[in-house]
């Protein structure tokens, strides 16, 4: 997850996410579309097949096989309290309050209350050593909270850090998400070559009106020479290998994936909290991955 500053009338990348703290329209109804399609545009020889998904069909907690959490504030980390990013939650686990399956949907809830010596309670899914792969096309259908203070995202960390901690292993954030510019989507990668620590901040943007009242399909495909980004099989986004090492890429790794509400933090809070817009949930369809495989 990334953290942005306000300085007057422009706003600053500085990056400082520390790695130890694992960041057509759709209709607003549950999803009931096919999950074996193949790419528009890919190899004839190769299609995309369904290797991991979660349609959250079965009620009550995530599932366990496919999720685990973390826990707390962050403040046993290197990286401190507030996740390395001011946040003000307290991540809890198997907490229905914050994080459960009802009708087919995923809901992650962020709520005002005094937990873990903290003033909000929310969860933070995580896929590690459950599901993580090298490549592929991650798909997302959500929905997302609303309100100035809250911090909606689903991204992706390296499993095993071959190139070192935070930026070096790298970050894939799908989608993220501010209450204060409800209008906006952002997608992003962090290396050590590109990130707002040294001001070499690299992502793209997308309007999109309807992020807070309608479920949209959040999707990268990930690949040996490029990441892309959608919305809807809109793409907005795209960052190339440059094929000069890890430093720009290092993509070519297991990466895992997760799934969070934060409140406040140096980006979600940087017009400050409203704290009566609480709780506030981002609602999630299904979770899919696909790699590609030849056709038989």
């Amino acid at each position: 997850m990334i953290r942005y500053f306000l300085y007057g009338s422009s706003l600053s990348f500085i990056m400082l996410f520390c790695h130890a703290c694992s960041n057509v329209s759709a209709e607003n109804q549950p999803s009931t579309t096919s999950i074996g399609q193949k790419t528009k545009g890919s190899n004839p020889e190769l299609a995309y097949q369904l290797v991991w998904s979660d349609e959250f069909n079965d009620e009550g907690l995530p599932d366990q096989q496919k999720w685990s959490y973390d826990v707390g504030t962050g403040c046993e980390l290197p990286c401190g309290c507030g996740w390395g990013n001011a946040e003000l939650q307290n991540y809890t686990k198997e907490n229905k309050a914050n994080a459960m399956v009802n009708d087919g949907i995923l809901s992650i809830t962020a709520k005002k209350e005094q937990t873990g010596g903290s003033a909000y309670s929310s969860a933070r899914l995580v896929s590690k050593q459950k599901g993580d792969w090298t490549y592929g096309k991650i798909s997302v259908r959500a929905k997302l909270p609303s309100g100035r203070g809250i911090w909606p995202a689903i991204w992706m960390l390296p499993t095993e850090n071959q190139y070192g901690g935070w930026p070096k292993s790298g970050e894939i954030d799908i989608m993220e998400h501010v209450g204060y510019n409800p209008d906006t989507i952002f997608g992003t990668v962090h290396t050590e070559k590109y990130n707002g620590m040294i001001g070499t901040q690299i992502g793209g943007q997308m309007v999109q009106k309807t992020a807070e009242s309608q479920f949209h399909i959040y999707t990268i495909e990930w690949t040996e020479d490029k990441i892309e980004w959608f919305i809807d099989d809109k793409k907005y986004f795209e960052y190339i290998n440059e094929e000069n090492g890890y430093s720009a890429w290092p993509f070519d790794q297991d990466f895992h994936l997760l799934l969070n509400v934060a409140v406040g933090g140096h980006w979600g809070g940087a017009m400050g909290v409203d704290s009566s817009i609480f709780p506030q949930q981002m609602l999630v369809d299904y979770v899919r991955v696909y790699q590609k495989t030849k056709n038989s």
